[in-house]
C-alpha cells in the first residue's frame, strides 16, 4: 500500500498541526467601552453572527474544538462581500449542492416508503419524499433564475374583457376647471402690453 501524501495526511488529521482555535468573538483593539459595546451589539445582530450561531449549534463537538470563531465570521463576511460585488459563485454552488442533497433525500425516502410494511409508514415516507422532490425542483429553479434572470418586456397589461380605461399619462384628477384656467390664461395674455422690438 502506498504511503499517503502530505495532503492526505493533513486531511486525515483534520487540520494542520499549527492551527488557531480561538473561541472569543472578535473585537476592535483600543476601542472605548462604549465603542466595544456598540461593536458587539452590531455583531450580534449581523447576518454573519446569525449564520455562525446556526452553524456552530448543530456541529459535532470535535469539529467545534478545532473551529476558529473569528476565522468563521471572517469567511462569512467574505461571502457577503463577494455577493455585493456581483460574484454569485458561492450562491450557485450552495444551491447546486442543496439540490443534490434533496435529490438524495428524495431517493432514500422513496426507498423507505416502498419497503415499509404498514400503509401509514409508507404514506408518511412517500409524502416526505415528494416534499423533498418539490424542494429540489424549487432549488434548481432558483439556480436557473440566478444564472439566467427572466426578462420582462410588458409595460402595461391589455385586458380585453369588461370596460377598459387606459391612463398612460400623468394622473390628474378631473376637476372641470381646466377650461377656466385656459380662458384665464388667454385673458392675461390680452392684458399684457405688447412691447415693440
Amino acid at each position: 500500500m502506498s504511503k499517503p501524501t502530505k495532503k492526505h495526511e493533513s486531511l486525515e488529521s483534520g487540520l494542520p498541526s499549527q492551527r488557531l482555535n480561538r473561541k472569543a468573538v472578535p473585537s476592535i483593539n483600543g476601542a472605548t467601552p462604549e465603542e466595544s459595546a456598540l461593536n458587539f451589539a452590531n455583531l450580534m445582530i449581523s447576518p454573519e453572527m446569525a449564520s455562525f450561531r446556526v452553524i456552530t449549534n448543530r456541529e459535532r463537538q470535535e469539529l467545534m474544538e478545532q473551529l476558529d470563531t473569528p476565522a468563521l465570521i471572517d469567511a462569512l463576511r467574505l461571502q457577503t462581500k463577494a455577493v455585493h460585488k456581483g460574484d454569485l459563485r458561492a450562491a450557485e454552488a450552495m444551491l447546486m449542492n442543496q439540490a443534490t442533497a434533496l435529490q438524495s433525500l428524495f431517493v432514500k425516502l422513496t426507498e423507505t416508503g416502498l419497503q415499509a410494511n404498514l400503509l401509514r409508514q409508507q404514506e408518511t415516507a412517500l409524502r416526505l419524499a415528494l416534499k423533498a422532490q418539490s424542494q429540489c425542483r424549487a432549488t434548481l429553479e432558483t439556480l436557473a433564475n440566478i444564472k439566467n434572470p427572466p426578462v420582462v418586456y410588458a409595460k402595461q397589461a391589455n385586458v380585453t374583457t369588461g370596460p377598459q380605461q387606459i391612463n398612460n399619462g400623468p394622473q390628474t384628477a378631473p376637476t372641470g376647471t381646466r377650461e377656466n384656467v385656459f380662458e384665464e390664461n388667454k385673458l392675461k395674455e390680452r392684458e399684457r402690453p405688447v412691447r415693440p422690438s
